[in-house]
């Protein structure tokens, strides 16, 4: 067996990737089994500089904020802002204060100055995206900024009677943002706002600008240029996702998280299926957000169960979506030692290389019936692989031993 095993093993290289697959996937999902692990965003800034170099991918989008995503787009594209400034209000979840993350922004921007200098075509420079909705842990964001940019962007360029309300309007009902991000909400429904009078009228009109967007768009396509458009349909769905997001906040029966937590995804598969449409992505984000079974997981003593956004877009995409999962080995600073020799991580741990791309399905298929044991962690932010899941995943990429960023 520990010959079978080695046969499926290859260097972390672009070519051994896209060898894992029929054809090149219209997105390309990398995931992690833990957040904030440089050395982890540096090999996935290396397999994108190769996809670049290779095969024609031009776009990355991470697991960070949408909106705030448009600041790193506006960088990488056109030099706007500082790398400083784009680094401090580009990315959420606190991905700014990266290495690997700000190594990834100033060599995308490097990037698109040469070809620029050379003389390519605008279709070849490379682009950032945040797919993840403007949600942290402890809160939502205000659906203002998304609500207001979309009102703006069809109120110069549509007559002012079709708008189903003016600016104004939009202020008065949304009120102060601090309503909507009050970190209180995330334990206690009854301090949402999303049940009340104001915010279900917001879910009308927001409804609305979205329709209103997709009537004119004969109108918009000779008035506006596909950025701008893309960009207005991405203030959609990030209005509408964030006002539904936080009705849920407001709910207190037992369907609450699970509720929230599909909501997440399902904004998730919406921003990626958008960016696939324009050409190749590469995907990254933890292993739940990407895998094609449901995801699962403990809060508050309850387990939950929902389809994550990879299920979404691969229900949508089939072969051209693909799934990389990352596995580790170690990461000792967090506690995380040796893996047993009868789990997945352990099998591969025995293997000389100290990274390395394995063939998933044929993995699974050389273990036979002797499906491994399940990992358990000792560290609650680093979540093993599940053996169930090995022959549903394209791909593993393992690294040994995660030193400490």
């Amino acid at each position: 067996m520990a010959t079978d095993i080695k046969d499926t093993a290859h260097a972390v290289e672009a070519a051994a990737v896209m060898g894992l697959l029929p054809a090149r996937p219209r997105l390309l999902a990398l995931g992690e089994p833990t957040h904030g692990e440089d050395a982890l965003l540096e090999l996935r800034n290396e397999l994108f500089r190769r996809l670049v170099e290779q095969e024609g991918y031009r776009t990355i989008a991470i697991e960070s904020d949408c909106v705030r995503g448009l600041v790193v787009d506006d960088h990488v594209t056109s030099g706007r802002g500082t790398l400083d400034e784009v680094m401090e209000h580009g990315f959420g979840h606190g991905w700014g204060a990266s290495a690997a993350n700000r190594e990834l922004v100033r060599w995308m921007r490097a990037h698109n100055v040469r070809a620029d200098r050379d003389g390519r075509p605008a279709s070849e420079r490379l682009r950032f995206a945040g797919f993840d909705g403007p949600l942290e842990i402890t809160h939502a964001a205000s659906p203002r900024q998304a609500l207001t940019a979309l009102h703006g962007f069809l109120a110069a360029r549509v007559d002012a009677d079709l708008l189903p309300c003016t600016a104004e309007t939009l202020d008065r009902l949304l009120g102060a943002d601090d309503r909507w991000t009050d970190p209180a909400v995330m334990t206690d429904p009854s301090r949402s706002v999303g049940r009340s009078a104001g915010a279900a009228e917001l879910r009308l009109l927001a409804d609305d600008l979205v329709t209103l967007l997709d009537e004119q768009t004969p109108h918009l396509i000779a008035t506006a240029s596909r950025d701008e458009r893309d960009r207005a349909r991405l203030y959609g769905r990030t209005a509408t996702g964030l006002l539904g997001y936080h009705f849920w906040t407001a709910d207190a029966s037992p369907a609450r998280m699970t509720r929230l937590t599909g909501l997440r995804d399902r904004m998730m598969a919406r921003n990626l299926l958008a960016l696939a449409a324009r050409g190749p992505v590469l995907a990254h984000a933890h292993n739940s957000h990407f895998q094609r079974e449901k995801s699962t997981m403990r809060m508050g003593g309850r387990p939950l169960e929902w389809w994550s956004a990879g299920a979404l877009v691969n229900a949508r995409l089939g072969e051209e979506y693909a799934f990389v999962a990352t596995a580790l080995g170690t990461i000792r600073h967090r506690g995380v030692g040796t893996p047993p020799p009868d789990t997945v991580e352990g099998l591969l741990y025995a293997l000389p290389e100290d990274r390395c791309v394995v063939d998933a399905p044929r993995l699974a298929a050389a273990l036979g019936g002797a499906r491994p044991a399940p990992r358990v962690s000792p560290w609650f932010g680093y979540a093993p692989l599940d053996p169930a899941h090995l022959a549903h995943s394209d791909g593993i990429v393992f690294v040994k031993d995660v030193p400490r960023s």
